[in-house]
């Protein structure tokens, strides 16, 4: 258990408001910041929306390329992670930032229920966004909202639409998806390790109160942590998150407890094989 535990910020995501919590950052210049606070915190990758005038979610590549510019100026180092997901736009407009060629993008390889929608993600979809994250050699995140997705996943990592072994993302506390259940977060990391191989990494996120609970199986177990205000506003039902470099912090301590060092942004990188300015 000495291997060092990737800590994954989720700074703002498309739907928490500053109603919800006033730290949640929206514009571009307080997502840096309060990223800047997480990065110095431990957090070595940041999974990064952006929002429009209106704190609207958007898939804007010129909002996209403000953010990437400022959080490689001032937090150097840092993984910066892009969403491609479904409620920031439609069709091929939810890829159109990798050209901006960021480190990593998340990529949804199947589609699934939200709370009050159909989180759409068609094959040709799918298809098309692999095919642009491989042109401009973006590293995908698989978030896998279902067993289904790690095996689909590890089909198009044999097809070659994948370059890279898939870094998959068990998410899990999602109302109308995967609910938070020991037994299949278990199975799930059975299954990357026979899909991809014993040493292959993996990370797991859980929603609202779920997310402290996700944590700790993901860093007890060997795995990577997703923390953020994007899936939990909170530190407990008493008590708002005062940033979300607060949340990396309780995230660091579950490492410190399960004797896990916190990952530097070099053996992020390392682990995950993307080098610096690739």
């Amino acid at each position: 258990m000495s291997q060092p535990c990737i800590i994954c910020v989720a700074i703002t995501g498309s739907l928490p408001t500053k109603a919800n919590n006033p730290a949640v950052p929206i514009t571009i210049s307080e997502q840096i910041e309060s990223t800047q606070e997480a990065f110095e915190a431990g957090a070595t990758i940041a999974h990064c929306h952006v929002r429009d005038d209106e704190g609207k979610p958007t898939s804007d590549p010129e909002r996209y390329g403000r953010l990437k510019e400022g959080l490689e100026k001032h937090c150097p180092g840092l993984i910066v992670q892009l969403s491609t997901g479904g409620r920031s736009g439609a069709g091929q407009a939810r890829g159109a930032m990798l050209s901006l060629r960021p480190d990593m993008a998340s990529l949804a390889v199947g589609s699934n229920n939200f709370p009050n929608r159909v989180y759409e993600n068609a094959p040709d979809l799918v298809d098309w966004l692999a095919a642009e994250m491989a042109a401009h050699r973006v590293k995908p995140e698989i978030e896998a909202f279902d067993l289904s997705h790690i095996l689909k996943a590890h089909e198009m990592w044999k097809r070659g639409q994948i370059v890279d072994r898939p870094y998959v993302q068990f998410v899990m506390g999602v109302k109308n998806a995967m609910p938070v259940d020991r037994d299949v977060f278990d199975y799930y990391i059975r299954t990357v390790k026979r899909l991809f191989g014993e040493n292959v990494p993996w990370c797991a996120a859980g929603i609202g109160s779920n997310q402290i609970v996700l944590n700790e199986w993901a860093i007890a177990a060997g795995g990577h942590a997703r923390t953020g205000l994007e899936d939990n506003v909170r530190l407990d039902r008493e008590r708002l998150a005062p940033s979300n470099a607060a949340l990396v912090a309780r995230a660091a301590e579950l490492c410190r407890q399960y004797g896990r060092p916190v990952a530097t942004w070099q053996q992020a990188r390392e682990i995950l094989g993307i080098p610096l300015n690739a």
